[in-house]
Parts: structure tokens; C-alpha cells; sequence
């Protein structure tokens, strides 16, 4: 079992570090579920709802986004040019040290 580094930045400036198992088929989503903080994720982790839209603060190398993703950002509120949803962000080594900063709610 491996463990990375997850820090999230609340809506109110809050960074919170958060400890994330690689072995567990969790998304980004899914852990701030876990550590009770502000995502709604309504949809279950599908991508159908956006209201777990975050912005990707670091400069960790993510996967492409998906279609489904696209589609679904194309219709969110407050969208950036860093958005992603973090439904579709897999806790991976790849992703250890990440930053990322939750969007404001609708």
C-alpha cells in the first residue's frame, strides 16, 4: 500500500493536507469526501454535475481530460483554465504533492 500527499485549499483560503491511499481505486473527489470537507459530488463520480469542480493550483501533470469532463465544464459555473473535476482525478503516485483549490459553490 502506498500513500500520497493531497492539499486542498478550501473556499475560505484553508489549505488542508490531506493523506490519500493509491491502492483503493479512490478519486480526488472521493478523499475530500472522506476528510468531510465541502464537496458535494452529486452525481456519485460520474461527471455529470460539476459540484466538484476544483482548480489545479500545482504543476502536477494530470491525465488528458475526458469528453464527458469537457462536456461537463462547458455547462459549470466559475470555470478556468485550470478547472478539473475531481471525480476524474485518480489518487496515483503520479498526482503525490498536488494542489488543488475548490471552486466556489453555485
Amino acid at each position: 500500500m502506498s500513500d500520497i500527499k493531497v492539499t486542498i485549499i478550501d473556499r475560505n483560503g484553508l489549505s488542508h493536507e490531506l493523506i490519500g491511499p493509491t491502492d483503493m481505486n479512490m478519486n480526488i473527489m472521493e478523499l475530500c469526501k472522506a476528510y468531510e470537507l465541502p464537496v458535494l459530488g452529486e452525481c456519485g463520480g460520474m461527471a455529470m454535475c460539476a459540484t466538484c469542480q476544483c482548480y489545479l493550483e500545482s504543476d502536477t501533470k494530470l491525465n488528458e481530460q475526458s469528453d464527458d469532463e469537457l462536456d461537463m465544464l462547458d455547462q459549470a459555473f466559475f470555470v478556468e483554465d485550470n478547472s478539473r473535476l475531481a471525480c476524474q482525478i485518480p489518487l496515483e503516485e503520479s498526482i503525490n504533492g498536488i494542489v488543488l483549490r475548490l471552486a466556489p459553490e453555485s
